[in-house]
Parts: structure tokens; C-alpha cells; sequence
């Protein structure tokens, strides 16, 4: 029987025979994706919004706009819209010069803050437009404004963040050249864009063994198929939709280890869903294919752990099984559903939690023609899943965690922060 990869490039290869150019296929982090946003009820896709503040009136919405174009022209992901075609999930390209690109401002109602607006502004996000859009905010209180850059999750993924704001930034302090002008680098980047999902593809399909798909299977044979029904709202009324919890805490001297922070989250689910649970937790690993160009893209897969919420077995089982898992790291996350399904299993992919972890060191500041913009954090957005971890190593431990209000209420997601801080706090260190 084929794979669930070699029958979507069969698929693919089918659909594209009379119109190679105007679609290209997708990697399995992107079918992920697409299928997530194709089971929302409104079609919302996982939006990756990053913030960051600026001196008023020191931001140009013209030349930022004319940078971000700049930027959508030279990489082929940013002006890509995922699209469902005749059963296939495919990157549909636009020309250079079609990159429909806008600075939007919206408007601060009245009793509203800059941050609330920009929130509404990501919440009305229309899945027909643009993978890549810029949203500019006056905050009149502290005399800053707002900058939003959003992108569909199905268009990037982490590593291709930094990238992203680094030639924002760059293009900004440059000329500004029309979209299609630089024709043959296009082409060269398509053609090492296509190259690359290729040869993700490849490995996925070479990864996509029977012996593969009976490890996933048993791995996540207990795993629970969803979080306990929603918990009586404690939130304030016109509370946003999701909670927010976050520390500053002191560094490792080796920094946490991933099975560590795994643990950590653990511990957390412990606390929500009680001792007697395997939740399964979700976290992006990988990176572009051997040989491929480190072009911007969506190609980190989703890998699940399955974490029992008892007491056991400890940081080294952890640690032994999640290196095992690693080894299976290539199999696509729609086809480690299909192989715990298939056992039986009434698990259908959903995660009770996310992980992600970064390095303050690549995360550059936003400079826009000499000013560095200040990065910051916007919550109550709504959260894909009952609660998502995200930790930022450095100088210091930077833990955030924020929940769904319709799944999880306050006083019990702040129990598990408090129980994820517990867990990462070197014992002879407060947390500040």
C-alpha cells in the first residue's frame, strides 16, 4: 500500500500535468496545517503574528509597505496561498509583481487600548488574503507604535522568523525596486523553493515505513482523544478569549535540556487533567532537507509525546523515549494519525498541548532605517488547544504560557504555570 506521502505526490504530479507553474506541492508541516485550518468552523488558519514597538511617527507605512513587497517578490512562500485543488493541498504562486501587500491601521475604538485593536484587527483575518500582512497601531498612552507582522503558519515556520525580520528590515533602509525587477533571482529562488519541498517530500516518503508506523502506533496507543469537556468560565466578562501567565527565570548553567522542558510540561498537564491522563503534547522539530537551499518556508514537522501525567517514569525515561521518537521524526503528523488510527486507536490529532523553544540569540531586534523596535508581547489572541508553552533560552529563562478560557479556566491554568515554573527553577534560585 502507498504511503500517505507517495499517494499525495501521485496526486500532485496528476493535477499539475497541464499547469506545472502555477502550483507547487506542499510538505507535511503544510498539509498539517492546511487540515487544521479546513476543520475550523470560521477557516481560520494558525496565524504567527510577531509585535514590536516603535518611537511614534518614526514608522513609514509606504516604504514599510514597498520593503514587505520587497520581501514577497524575492521568496516564494511569502506569496503563496495555500489552496485545496481538486482534493490536493497545493501552494498556489502568485507573479512578483501580483504580491498583494498592505499596511492596514486599524483604528483604537473608544475604551479600547492600541493592543485591543490590533487584536480585533488579527481576529477578522480574511483565509483568502495574502500568507503575509502588516498591521500599524498609534498608542497614544506611551507615545509608541504597534507593529504587527503576521503570517499564515502555513507559509513559515520558526526559522524562517528571523529571516523574515531581518530583510524586513534590511529592504526597508534600501530603495525601493519594483516587484518583478529582479526576474532572474525570482526564478532562482522559485526554482530552490521548489527544490527544497522535494526533497522534503523524499524524505518524508523514505521515512513512511511499516516499521515506522507500528512504533507511532503503539507509542500513542494510550493517548487520550481529547481534553476534558470545557471547565464553568472564571474569567472577568469581556475577558479575551485566551489567558496569559509569564516569568523571568534564572539560566541552567548547561541550559534545560528538551526532555527537560518536555518534563516541565508535563507537570503541567498533571495539574490540569489530573495523574491518570497521557496527553499528548505537540512540539515543531526538523529543519530543510539535505542539500536543500535554507530557503523561507513551512518545513519544521509536528512531532508528538505522549506524556502520562503520573508520577513516573522520570527525566531519563523521558529522555530515552523522546530520542527514539527522534528517530521517527521525519514520518509526516498526518500519517502518525493515520497509524495510531489504524490500530484502533480514537485519538484524531488534536494536542492538549504545544511546546516551542527558542534562542534569544536568533531572535534579531526589527530595525527600520536606524531605529530598533522594541519586540513585544500581545495576549489574549485565541489559542489552537487547551495551552501552549513557549521558552526562550539565554541569559535568562523566558517561560510563557497561555490558555483557552473556553477549555481551561484561570485559577487552574495558573496552578500549572506555577507547577511548569517548579519544574525549571534551579532549586536555589527564586523565581522574580
Amino acid at each position: 500500500m502507498l504511503s500517505i506521502t507517495s499517494q499525495y505526490l501521485a496526486r500532485y504530479r496528476r493535477l499539475t500535468t497541464d499547469r506545472p507553474d502555477a502550483l507547487l506541492p506542499v510538505t507535511g508541516a503544510q498539509r498539517r496545517f492546511m487540515l487544521v485550518r479546513s476543520l475550523d468552523p470560521t477557516g481560520r488558519p494558525d496565524v504567527v503574528p510577531m509585535f514590536f514597538a516603535f518611537p511614534s511617527a518614526t514608522v513609514d507605512p509606504e516604504r514599510l509597505r514597498a520593503a514587505a513587497r520587497t520581501l514577497a517578490a524575492r521568496h516564494t512562500a511569502l506569496r503563496s496561498r495555500p489552496a485545496v485543488v481538486r482534493g490536493t493541498p497545493v501552494l498556489r504562486v502568485a507573479a512578483p509583481e501580483e504580491a498583494d501587500i498592505t499596511v492596514t491601521r486599524p483604528a483604537v475604538a473608544s475604551g479600547e487600548s492600541a493592543a485591543d485593536a490590533l487584536r480585533r484587527a488579527l481576529s477578522s483575518w480574511d483565509p483568502q488574503g495574502p500568507p503575509l500582512r502588516l498591521f500599524l497601531v498609534r498608542d497614544e498612552q506611551r507615545g509608541e507604535d504597534l507593529l504587527a507582522i503576521a503570517l499564515d503558519h502555513a507559509v513559515c515556520d520558526g526559522r524562517s522568523l528571523a529571516r523574515i525580520v531581518d530583510e524586513l528590515g534590511a529592504a526597508y533602509g534600501e530603495e525601493a525596486a519594483e516587484p518583478g525587477a529582479a526576474a532572474a533571482e525570482t526564478a532562482a529562488e522559485l526554482a530552490a523553493y521548489e527544490d527544497a519541498v522535494l526533497r522534503q517530500l523524499a524524505a518524508e516518503e523514505r521515512a513512511e515505513t511499516p516499521a515506522a508506523a507500528a512504533y507511532w502506533a503503539e507509542r500513542l496507543r494510550t493517548v487520550h482523544t481529547h481534553a476534558p469537556a470545557p471547565r464553568p468560565a472564571r474569567a472577568p466578562e469581556d475577558a479575551p478569549p485566551s489567558g496569559a501567565a509569564q516569568a523571568l527565570l534564572p539560566a541552567h548553567e548547561d541550559r534545560v535540556s528538551f526532555p527537560g522542558l518536555l518534563d516541565a510540561c508535563r507537570a503541567a498537564a498533571r495539574e490540569l487533567y489530573g495523574p491518570d491522563r497521557t496527553v499528548p503534547l505537540g512540539y515543531p522539530w526538523g529543519g530543510r532537507p539535505a542539500g536543500a537551499d535554507p530557503v523561507v518556508g513551512c518545513f519544521l514537522n509536528t512531532l508528538v509525546f505522549p506524556a502520562d501525567t503520573g508520577h513516573g517514569p522520570g527525566a531519563e525515561a523521558t529522555a530515552d523515549a523522546w530520542w527514539d521518537d527522534l528517530d521517527r521524526a521525519d514520518v509526516p503528523f498526518d500519517a502518525v494519525v493515520a497509524a495510531a488510527r489504524a490500530t484502533g486507536s480514537g485519538w484524531t490529532g488534536g494536542l492538549d498541548g504545544l511546546l516551542t523553544v527558542d534562542d534569544d540569540s536568533r531572535r534579531p531586534p526589527l530595525t527600520l532605517a536606524g531605529t530598533e523596535g522594541r519586540e513585544v508581547h500581545i495576549d489574549g489572541r485565541p489559542v489552537r488547544g487547551p495551552f501552549a508553552v513557549s521558552v526562550t533560552q539565554g541569559a535568562e529563562i523566558h517561560l510563557r504560557m497561555v490558555w483557552d478560557r473556553a477549555l481551561l479556566d484561570d485559577e487552574s491554568a495558573e496552578r500549572a504555570f506555577a507547577a511548569l515554573t517548579r519544574a525549571l527553577r534551579p532549586s536555589e534560585h527564586p523565581v522574580r
